[in-house]
This record gives structure tokens, sequence and C-alpha cells, in this order.
């Protein structure tokens, strides 16, 4: 498993009993997570600001115990990120893709050559925020016109406005569709598909069904030497094997490089547990 335990902003404080509580800049928020099957006691409970209490017919609501901006601000190194409470207990950002952040900026400076990047399934643009701030040109994709006008805050807020970075709403599949007939390559790509979503004109997205269709799409827009390919899950049951498998079959077929897929995980502060955030899986060249 690869841990993050670099954040200065972010902190996990303590897990118990389905909650996490974290602290994001100088607000603590205590928010479900259905692998937090223990318990544990500590006094840090009583500082949370905001609660987040599913609904036993669905979804759920924030409990403010005190007066919570409807935006702020969080860094990670150079890179800002506008966070706020989001109606499914989100807050607009995965810490653990830190670690993923500091990979693609790594890969991209060293390539001494200009990169261009496709991020699918984009979301508030995490990843790009982190490409473009290492100078990679961006391409965003995502269904939801909110998530978009969101990532163009985040740029906008790490003072990244002069970048090269395209915003598209639309359905994954089909703007790759687009591409391939336009003939526009890319050397790199990024995708975080959820498990069951609805495109911008209503596609529906399945996960087991849709996901080795797109990764094969996306072969016919890579560039001759791509970078890297990075495919990010939440999908409960997903397991790190089922990406290498997916990846040798398809981009490794025809661009023989390396495959590394693992979990990623988030340190608790003064603490030796982990908590598992998900998986990853990574094609990159040789070089």
């Amino acid at each position: 498993m690869k841990v993050v335990d670099s954040w200065q902003d972010y902190k996990l404080l303590a897990m118990s009993d389905g909650q996490k509580l974290e602290k994001w800049g100088d607000i603590i928020l205590s928010r479900p997570d259905p692998q937090i099957i223990w318990q544990e006691k500590s006094p840090l409970w009583k500082q949370a600001d905001a609660v987040y209490h599913r609904s036993k017919t669905g979804g759920g609501a924030w409990e403010k115990r005190k007066q919570i901006p409807d935006k702020w601000q969080i860094k990670y190194k150079d890179l800002t990120f506008n966070i706020k409470l989001m109606g499914f207990k989100h807050t607009g950002i995965f810490p653990e893709q830190a670690y993923n952040w500091d990979y693609m900026q790594e890969k991209i400076k060293n390539s001494k050559r200009h990169i261009k990047v496709l991020n699918l399934f984009a979301y508030t643009g995490g990843a790009t925020v982190a490409c473009a701030a290492a100078g990679a040109d961006v391409v965003h994709v995502d269904s939801s016109k909110g998530m978009v006008a969101w990532a163009k805050d985040n740029i906008a807020s790490s003072h990244l406005e002069n970048c090269n970075v395209r915003f598209i709403v639309d359905d994954c599949i089909k703007f790759v569709e687009r591409e391939i007939r336009r003939g526009h390559k890319y050397d790199a790509i990024i995708m975080d598909p959820p498990s069951f979503g609805r495109g911008a004109n209503k596609e529906v997205w399945n996960l087991e069904d849709s996901l080795y269709k797109l990764i094969t799409l996306c072969l016919d827009v890579l560039s001759e030497k791509p970078l890297f390919f990075l495919i990010n899950s939440y999908t409960t049951g997903l397991s790190p094997q089922v990406l290498e498998n997916i990846l040798t079959l398809t981009v490794n077929t025809r661009h023989p490089g390396v495959i590394t897929c693992d979990e990623i995980g988030l340190k608790m502060a003064d603490s030796n547990l982990i908590l598992p955030c998900g998986i990853y899986g990574r094609w990159e060249n040789h070089d």
C-alpha cells in the first residue's frame, strides 16, 4: 500500500465506528467511512465543527456545530484547492490522491518534452491542477458543469490561469470517440471513473460494463511515445490485480512498459493506523 502522510493543511485525526475525523485547514469534519469497522475512543471527536449523518433512506445531511464558510481553501505544496461541504459527505478533494499528484508532476517534469494530458472523469481537477503546475497542457473532461466550474476555480486559486487547460463538459466515452475521429493524441491519460454515473446527455456509465471499452478506445488517442496511463478506482470489490490485468491486455500490448497497481491509504496522525482509500493502476514508459 502507498501511504500518504505529506500534507500540511490536511490531517486524519481519528477513526472509529464508521466515522473519520479530519482537519481541513482550520475546520474539523466527521465523515462516514464504511471501512472503519473498529472502535477507538478519543477526546478529539468533541472538536468536530461539522458531522455528516447518513440517512436510513439514503443520502444524509451535515450537522454544523459552528459557523462554517461556504468555501475555504487548503494547500498541498504549491497547489491550492477550494473546499466546501457537499450534499453527499464529500468536500471536493480526495487527499490520498496527493500520491498520484506527486508521481505525475515528477514524471512530467523529468520527461524533458512538452506533455499533453487527457484527464477523464476529472471531477474538481486535482490531477488537472497538478499536471498544469508541472508544465503540461491538460484537457479536463467531466459530465458535470458544476464540477468543471469548481475545477476552473482551483486552477485560478493555484495561479495557473495562464496555463493551457481546456475544460470540457461531456460524456467521457463520446468525447474520446470524437478525439479519435479528429486525430488528436495525448502523451498521458488519467481517469477516475465512478462505479455508476450519467453523462451530460443522460448516457449511462457502469464501471463493470464500460471501463474496458473506454480504456481500449483510449489506445487510439495515445501518442507514439506515451508517458503514463493512470486509473483510479473507489469501487468496492475491485482489486488492484483487476486493473493490472486490464492494463496488461490493453496499453501494455501496444506500448510495452512498466505496470504498477496497489492500494492507496492515509496515515492517521500520531498513530500507526492507516485508512485504505481505494486503488490505482498505472502503466508508464521505460524512461
